[in-house]
Protein backbone atom coordinates (compact mmCIF):
# COMPACT_ATOMS: atom_id res chain seq x y z
CA UNK A 1 0.00 0.00 0.00
CA UNK A 2 2.79 2.44 0.95
CA UNK A 3 4.57 1.88 -2.36
CA UNK A 4 1.60 3.36 -4.23
CA UNK A 5 2.57 6.83 -3.02
CA UNK A 6 5.69 6.78 -5.16
CA UNK A 7 3.52 6.94 -8.27
CA UNK A 8 2.46 10.36 -9.48
CA UNK A 9 -0.82 9.11 -10.94
CA UNK A 10 -1.87 7.74 -7.54
CA UNK A 11 -1.06 11.01 -5.76
CA UNK A 12 -3.07 12.88 -8.42
CA UNK A 13 -5.96 10.50 -7.85
CA UNK A 14 -5.85 11.10 -4.07
CA UNK A 15 -5.86 14.86 -4.57
CA UNK A 16 -8.72 14.52 -7.05
CA UNK A 17 -10.71 12.50 -4.51
CA UNK A 18 -10.31 15.24 -1.90
CA UNK A 19 -11.23 18.09 -4.27
CA UNK A 20 -14.15 16.16 -5.77
CA UNK A 21 -15.54 15.45 -2.31
CA UNK A 22 -15.41 19.15 -1.43
CA UNK A 23 -17.08 20.45 -4.59
CA UNK A 24 -19.69 17.67 -4.66
CA UNK A 25 -20.35 18.08 -0.94
CA UNK A 26 -21.37 21.70 -1.39
CA UNK A 27 -23.13 21.51 -4.75
CA UNK A 28 -24.73 18.14 -4.05
CA UNK A 29 -26.35 19.51 -0.90
CA UNK A 30 -27.80 22.37 -2.94
CA UNK A 31 -29.07 19.96 -5.62
CA UNK A 32 -30.77 17.64 -3.14
CA UNK A 33 -32.27 20.48 -1.09
CA UNK A 34 -33.62 22.25 -4.20
CA UNK A 35 -34.87 18.90 -5.53
CA UNK A 36 -33.25 19.44 -8.92
CA UNK A 37 -31.52 16.07 -9.18
CA UNK A 38 -33.31 15.41 -12.47
CA UNK A 39 -32.10 18.75 -13.85
CA UNK A 40 -28.54 17.90 -12.84
CA UNK A 41 -28.85 14.49 -14.47
CA UNK A 42 -29.97 16.16 -17.67
CA UNK A 43 -27.01 18.54 -17.62
CA UNK A 44 -24.55 15.70 -17.05
CA UNK A 45 -25.84 13.72 -20.04
CA UNK A 46 -26.14 16.84 -22.21
CA UNK A 47 -22.42 17.46 -21.63
CA UNK A 48 -21.74 14.51 -23.92
CA UNK A 49 -22.57 16.86 -26.78
CA UNK A 50 -19.60 19.01 -25.82
CA UNK A 51 -17.39 15.92 -25.61
CA UNK A 52 -18.35 14.95 -29.16
CA UNK A 53 -17.83 18.44 -30.61
CA UNK A 54 -14.47 18.84 -28.88
CA UNK A 55 -13.36 15.42 -30.07
CA UNK A 56 -14.30 16.39 -33.64
CA UNK A 57 -12.39 19.70 -33.39
CA UNK A 58 -9.35 18.12 -31.75
CA UNK A 59 -9.87 20.03 -28.47
CA UNK A 60 -9.75 18.87 -24.86
CA UNK A 61 -13.13 17.08 -24.42
CA UNK A 62 -13.48 18.42 -20.87
CA UNK A 63 -13.39 22.00 -22.14
CA UNK A 64 -16.03 21.16 -24.74
CA UNK A 65 -18.16 19.48 -22.10
CA UNK A 66 -17.85 22.52 -19.82
CA UNK A 67 -19.02 24.93 -22.53
CA UNK A 68 -21.90 22.71 -23.61
CA UNK A 69 -22.97 22.02 -20.01
CA UNK A 70 -23.04 25.73 -19.19
CA UNK A 71 -25.07 26.36 -22.34
CA UNK A 72 -27.51 23.59 -21.39
CA UNK A 73 -27.85 24.69 -17.77
CA UNK A 74 -28.39 28.37 -18.57
CA UNK A 75 -30.80 27.50 -21.41
CA UNK A 76 -32.92 25.34 -19.12
CA UNK A 77 -33.01 28.04 -16.45
CA UNK A 78 -33.74 30.89 -18.88
CA UNK A 79 -36.32 29.15 -21.06
CA UNK A 80 -38.24 27.75 -18.09
CA UNK A 81 -38.64 31.31 -16.78
CA UNK A 82 -39.11 33.38 -19.94
CA UNK A 83 -41.27 30.97 -21.94
CA UNK A 84 -42.94 29.39 -18.90
CA UNK A 85 -42.10 25.92 -20.16
CA UNK A 86 -42.09 22.90 -17.89
CA UNK A 87 -38.57 22.37 -16.60
CA UNK A 88 -38.79 18.58 -16.78
CA UNK A 89 -39.70 18.76 -20.48
CA UNK A 90 -36.80 21.12 -21.17
CA UNK A 91 -34.42 18.83 -19.31
CA UNK A 92 -35.60 15.85 -21.34
CA UNK A 93 -35.10 17.72 -24.61
CA UNK A 94 -31.66 19.05 -23.63
CA UNK A 95 -30.64 15.60 -22.36
CA UNK A 96 -31.60 13.99 -25.70
CA UNK A 97 -30.15 16.84 -27.78
CA UNK A 98 -26.77 16.70 -26.03
CA UNK A 99 -26.45 12.93 -26.37
CA UNK A 100 -27.51 13.08 -30.03
CA UNK A 101 -24.99 15.83 -30.81
CA UNK A 102 -22.22 13.88 -29.10
CA UNK A 103 -22.97 10.66 -30.97
CA UNK A 104 -23.21 12.53 -34.29
CA UNK A 105 -19.86 14.32 -34.02
CA UNK A 106 -18.04 11.23 -32.75
CA UNK A 107 -19.48 9.24 -35.67
CA UNK A 108 -18.28 11.71 -38.30
CA UNK A 109 -14.82 12.05 -36.75
CA UNK A 110 -12.24 9.95 -38.64
CA UNK A 111 -10.69 7.12 -36.65
CA UNK A 112 -11.80 5.21 -33.57
CA UNK A 113 -12.74 7.03 -30.35
CA UNK A 114 -10.60 4.86 -28.10
CA UNK A 115 -10.90 7.05 -24.99
CA UNK A 116 -14.66 7.52 -25.20
CA UNK A 117 -15.37 5.07 -22.39
CA UNK A 118 -13.29 7.21 -20.01
CA UNK A 119 -15.75 10.10 -20.35
CA UNK A 120 -18.78 7.84 -20.01
CA UNK A 121 -17.58 5.86 -16.98
CA UNK A 122 -14.59 7.82 -15.66
CA UNK A 123 -11.19 6.75 -14.40
CA UNK A 124 -9.76 8.57 -11.39
CA UNK A 125 -6.31 7.09 -12.09
CA UNK A 126 -6.07 9.11 -15.33
CA UNK A 127 -6.53 12.52 -13.67
CA UNK A 128 -3.94 14.98 -15.01
CA UNK A 129 -2.34 18.09 -13.56
CA UNK A 130 -4.69 20.23 -15.67
CA UNK A 131 -7.71 18.37 -14.24
CA UNK A 132 -6.46 18.99 -10.70
CA UNK A 133 -5.97 22.66 -11.44
CA UNK A 134 -9.57 22.95 -12.66
CA UNK A 135 -10.85 21.06 -9.64
CA UNK A 136 -8.92 23.31 -7.25
CA UNK A 137 -10.15 26.51 -8.91
CA UNK A 138 -13.73 25.20 -8.90
CA UNK A 139 -13.53 24.23 -5.21
CA UNK A 140 -12.27 27.71 -4.31
CA UNK A 141 -15.04 29.36 -6.33
CA UNK A 142 -17.72 27.16 -4.74
CA UNK A 143 -16.49 27.71 -1.18
CA UNK A 144 -16.23 31.48 -1.78
CA UNK A 145 -19.74 31.62 -3.27
CA UNK A 146 -21.27 29.77 -0.34
CA UNK A 147 -19.35 31.93 2.13
CA UNK A 148 -20.60 35.15 0.53
CA UNK A 149 -24.16 34.08 -0.30
CA UNK A 150 -24.91 31.38 2.26
CA UNK A 151 -28.03 33.01 3.72
CA UNK A 152 -29.42 33.69 0.24
CA UNK A 153 -28.61 30.19 -0.99
CA UNK A 154 -30.17 28.42 1.97
CA UNK A 155 -33.30 30.61 1.80
CA UNK A 156 -33.79 29.94 -1.91
CA UNK A 157 -33.09 26.24 -1.38
CA UNK A 158 -36.04 25.85 0.95
CA UNK A 159 -38.51 28.51 -0.27
CA UNK A 160 -37.79 30.56 -3.38
CA UNK A 161 -41.03 32.57 -3.17
CA UNK A 162 -40.28 33.58 0.41
CA UNK A 163 -36.75 34.56 -0.68
CA UNK A 164 -38.27 36.89 -3.28
CA UNK A 165 -40.38 38.62 -0.63
CA UNK A 166 -37.18 39.30 1.31
CA UNK A 167 -35.75 41.14 -1.68
CA UNK A 168 -33.25 38.45 -2.61
CA UNK A 169 -32.28 38.50 -6.29
CA UNK A 170 -33.36 34.92 -6.89
CA UNK A 171 -32.88 35.03 -10.66
CA UNK A 172 -29.23 36.05 -10.37
CA UNK A 173 -28.46 33.51 -7.66
CA UNK A 174 -30.26 30.75 -9.57
CA UNK A 175 -28.10 31.45 -12.63
CA UNK A 176 -24.95 31.45 -10.51
CA UNK A 177 -25.84 28.19 -8.80
CA UNK A 178 -26.94 26.34 -11.94
CA UNK A 179 -23.66 27.41 -13.55
CA UNK A 180 -21.74 25.96 -10.60
CA UNK A 181 -23.80 22.78 -10.84
CA UNK A 182 -22.86 22.43 -14.53
CA UNK A 183 -19.17 23.07 -13.89
CA UNK A 184 -19.08 20.67 -10.93
CA UNK A 185 -20.60 17.94 -13.08
CA UNK A 186 -18.10 18.46 -15.90
CA UNK A 187 -14.99 18.75 -13.74
CA UNK A 188 -15.87 15.51 -11.94
CA UNK A 189 -16.51 13.55 -15.13
CA UNK A 190 -12.91 12.30 -14.89
CA UNK A 191 -13.73 10.70 -11.52
CA UNK A 192 -16.86 8.64 -12.25
CA UNK A 193 -17.89 9.56 -15.79
CA UNK A 194 -20.95 11.20 -17.33
CA UNK A 195 -23.26 8.30 -16.52
CA UNK A 196 -22.42 8.07 -12.81
CA UNK A 197 -21.47 11.63 -11.87
CA UNK A 198 -24.95 12.48 -10.59
CA UNK A 199 -24.59 9.68 -8.00
CA UNK A 200 -21.51 11.42 -6.58
CA UNK A 201 -23.68 14.50 -6.08
CA UNK A 202 -26.58 12.77 -4.35
CA UNK A 203 -25.60 9.60 -2.46
CA UNK A 204 -23.21 11.21 0.09
CA UNK A 205 -25.85 13.88 0.75
CA UNK A 206 -28.52 11.24 1.26
CA UNK A 207 -26.21 9.48 3.71
CA UNK A 208 -25.50 12.72 5.57
CA UNK A 209 -29.22 13.44 5.77
CA UNK A 210 -29.68 10.26 7.78
CA UNK A 211 -27.73 11.78 10.65
CA UNK A 212 -28.68 15.46 10.47
CA UNK A 213 -31.18 17.89 8.96
CA UNK A 214 -29.00 20.99 9.35
CA UNK A 215 -27.69 22.44 6.08
CA UNK A 216 -24.11 23.12 7.18
CA UNK A 217 -23.77 19.74 8.84
CA UNK A 218 -25.11 17.99 5.74
CA UNK A 219 -22.40 19.70 3.67
CA UNK A 220 -19.64 18.65 6.06
CA UNK A 221 -20.87 15.07 6.40
CA UNK A 222 -21.41 14.79 2.64
CA UNK A 223 -17.79 15.81 2.10
CA UNK A 224 -16.70 13.21 4.67
CA UNK A 225 -18.77 10.40 3.15
CA UNK A 226 -17.73 11.40 -0.36
CA UNK A 227 -14.09 11.32 0.66
CA UNK A 228 -14.51 7.95 2.38
CA UNK A 229 -16.11 6.32 -0.66
CA UNK A 230 -13.69 7.97 -3.11
CA UNK A 231 -10.53 6.97 -1.24
CA UNK A 232 -11.69 3.44 -0.46
CA UNK A 233 -12.97 3.05 -4.04
CA UNK A 234 -9.65 4.29 -5.42
CA UNK A 235 -7.63 1.79 -3.39
CA UNK A 236 -10.00 -1.12 -4.05
CA UNK A 237 -10.23 -0.47 -7.79
CA UNK A 238 -6.43 -0.30 -8.07
CA UNK A 239 -5.84 -3.49 -6.11
CA UNK A 240 -8.56 -5.51 -7.88
CA UNK A 241 -8.03 -3.87 -11.29
CA UNK A 242 -11.70 -2.93 -11.67
CA UNK A 243 -13.33 0.32 -12.92
CA UNK A 244 -12.74 3.10 -10.39
CA UNK A 245 -15.93 5.10 -11.08
CA UNK A 246 -18.27 2.17 -10.60
CA UNK A 247 -16.35 1.06 -7.49
CA UNK A 248 -16.64 4.51 -5.88
CA UNK A 249 -20.40 4.65 -6.48
CA UNK A 250 -20.87 1.06 -5.32
CA UNK A 251 -19.08 1.81 -2.04
CA UNK A 252 -21.13 5.02 -1.66
CA UNK A 253 -24.29 2.94 -1.75
CA UNK A 254 -22.82 0.41 0.71
CA UNK A 255 -21.98 3.26 3.12
CA UNK A 256 -25.52 4.63 2.72
CA UNK A 257 -27.10 1.23 3.47
CA UNK A 258 -24.87 0.64 6.51
CA UNK A 259 -25.67 4.15 7.80
CA UNK A 260 -29.37 3.54 7.29
CA UNK A 261 -29.27 0.23 9.16
CA UNK A 262 -27.34 1.81 12.04
CA UNK A 263 -29.79 4.72 12.18
CA UNK A 264 -32.83 2.42 12.19
CA UNK A 265 -31.29 0.25 14.90
CA UNK A 266 -30.50 3.28 17.05
CA UNK A 267 -34.04 4.60 16.59
CA UNK A 268 -35.55 1.28 17.68
CA UNK A 269 -33.34 1.21 20.78
CA UNK A 270 -34.49 4.74 21.70
CA UNK A 271 -38.13 3.74 21.16
CA UNK A 272 -37.72 0.73 23.42
CA UNK A 273 -36.14 2.87 26.11
CA UNK A 274 -39.05 5.28 25.80
CA UNK A 275 -41.51 2.43 26.29
CA UNK A 276 -39.67 1.23 29.38
CA UNK A 277 -39.74 4.71 30.88
CA UNK A 278 -43.47 4.94 30.26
Amino acid sequence: MIELFQYRFFINALMAAVLASISCGYIGTYIVTRRIVFVSGGISHASFGGVGIAYFLGMNPIIGAAIFSLFSALSIEALSKSLELRKDALVGMMWSFGMAVGVFFIFITPGYASNLMMYLFGNILTVSGFDLYMMLVLAIIIISTFALLFKEIITISFDEEYAMTLGIHTVVINFIMISLVALTIVVNIRIVGIILVIALLTIPQATANIFTKKYKQIILLAILFGLLSSLSGLILSYQLNIPSGATIIFLSIIIYLISKIISMGYRKIRQKKGLIQQ
